[in-house]
């Protein structure tokens, strides 16, 4: 009887130790739950913040296009060639939520060979006939649509959902652009204006960089100045090729000198890569 009491002892001991074992576990588990929860910084402010922005661009983007079909439409080609890339600029700041409107963004942005030729329309349609049939004559349908389709944007932008994921990874996905068709002079082939669209991609980076500021220095100082430092270094080789109230053309550029610009991508590229998980955002 008493060897069978030991071991009932013992038993009760280990189930004991068990159940304690258990419970430290469980315990630190939701430590480890509670901590990423604690980690994750509620960007509801800014994301509002960034809606603001985005309405506003629209807008701009609305009026500044209209100006560019009405140049197209009185046939003041200089007028129209200039306006070209102050219009797309608006846009090109917010193609992260512009694409995520479905088929509207190739409407607009769509490059020859990106859709069927017959479903061709946008800015790039009427690109080309600008720069290589040199007139605005037989535009009509292209301009209608393009006006068309820049309202129904700026519609839609009121009611867009911007949540968290696609807020912080906008200025990776910007940058991506740039890197993608804008060094390579793939986006303005007719008019190689290409350094206004890049521009203007870095500048919609910023912008959301700016409105994460705050809470990205909270988390991490030292990401949140390396990305300051290599916007700023981007933007003053960028701004070495302005002109008037525009760039020059992208032709001009030497080898070197676009290697120069895509190294620079590149490097801001990487910590703003980081910016997601350091935010708890993944």
């Amino acid at each position: 009887m008493k060897k069978q009491t030991t071991m009932i002892a013992i038993s009760l001991a280990t189930s004991l130790m068990m159940a304690g074992c258990a419970q430290k576990s469980e315990e630190a588990s939701n430590v480890k739950k509670d901590s990423k929860v604690e980690a994750k910084v509620n960007l509801d402010s800014e994301i509002n913040n960034y809606r603001d922005f985005v309405i506003s661009q629209t807008e701009e983007f609305v009026t500044n296009t209209q100006k560019f079909v009405d140049a197209i439409n009185a046939g003041n080609m200089a007028e129209a060639k200039r306006l070209y890339p102050i219009s797309r600029s608006y846009f090109e700041r917010i193609e992260p939520v512009a694409e995520s409107f479905g088929d509207l963004d190739p409407k607009i942005d769509a490059r020859e060979g990106d859709v069927p030729a017959n479903e061709w329309t946008g800015f790039h349609k009427i690109e080309q006939v600008l720069w290589v049939q040199n007139t605005t004559k037989g535009l009509e349908k292209y301009t209608e649509q393009l006006m068309k389709d820049a309202n129904y944007l700026r519609a839609k932008v009121e009611t867009a959902e911007i949540d968290p994921v696609l807020f912080v990874t906008g200025p990776v996905e910007l940058l991506n652009e740039v890197s993608s068709s804008k060094v390579t002079g793939e986006e303005e082939r007719y008019s190689h204006t290409d350094l206004a669209d890049f521009a203007a991609n870095v500048e919609g980076s910023a912008k959301i960089l700016e409105l994460l500021s705050d809470k990205l220095k909270a988390k991490d100082t030292d990401l949140a100045t390396t990305i300051e430092n290599r916007f700023n270094d981007l933007m003053t080789t960028l701004n070495t090729y302005k002109k008037g109230d525009g760039y020059v053309d992208y032709k001009q550029l030497k080898e070197d000198e676009v290697k120069k610009l895509a190294q620079q991508v590149d490097a801001l590229a990487e910590p703003i890569s980081q910016v997601g998980s350091t935010l708890g955002v993944n």
